[in-house]
C-alpha cells in the first residue's frame, strides 16, 4: 500500500456514518448485507447511504456485488490488513518483538485465506 491509498482509506473512515457502516459490515462477514439493510440498521436515508457506500468502495474498504435485485456489500478485510500493515510497517524502530502483542491481536481479525481482495 502506498501513502495515497492509505490516506484515501483513512479519509473514508474519518466520518461517523462511514465508520459505522464499515464496522457493521465487518460484523456481518462473510455474508455481507444489502444496501437497504445497511441504511435501515444505521438509520440513514437510502440516497445518503449510497454516497457513503460509494466513498468506502472507492477507498477499497468495501466491495459490492449484485445478488438478484440487491447489491450486497462486504468489508474488504484484505484492504484493512494492508492498511494496518502500512501503518505498523516501521513499528518499534525495527524491533518487531516490541510490537508483537499488538500485531498478534490483529492476526485473528483477517486471516490471509479469509481476505477477499
Amino acid at each position: 500500500m502506498d501513502s495515497d491509498a492509505a490516506i484515501q482509506a483513512l479519509a473514508a473512515l474519518a466520518q461517523g456514518t462511514r465508520l459505522d457502516v464499515f464496522r457493521l459490515l465487518v460484523k456481518h462477514e462473510p455474508d455481507g448485507l444489502p444496501a437497504g439493510e445497511i441504511a435501515r440498521q444505521i438509520a440513514v436515508p437510502h440516497n445518503t447511504m449510497s454516497a457513503h457506500l460509494a466513498a468506502l468502495t472507492r477507498a477499497g474498504l468495501i466491495e459490492g456485488g449484485r445478488q438478484s435485485r440487491s447489491i450486497i456489500y462486504r468489508a474488504n478485510l484484505g484492504a484493512v490488513r494492508r492498511l494496518v500493515t502500512f501503518l505498523l510497517e516501521d513499528c518499534c524502530g525495527g524491533r518487531p518483538e516490541a510490537c508483537g502483542p499488538q500485531v498478534n491481536d490483529l492476526a485473528c481479525c483477517a486471516p490471509e485465506e479469509a481476505a477477499h481482495d
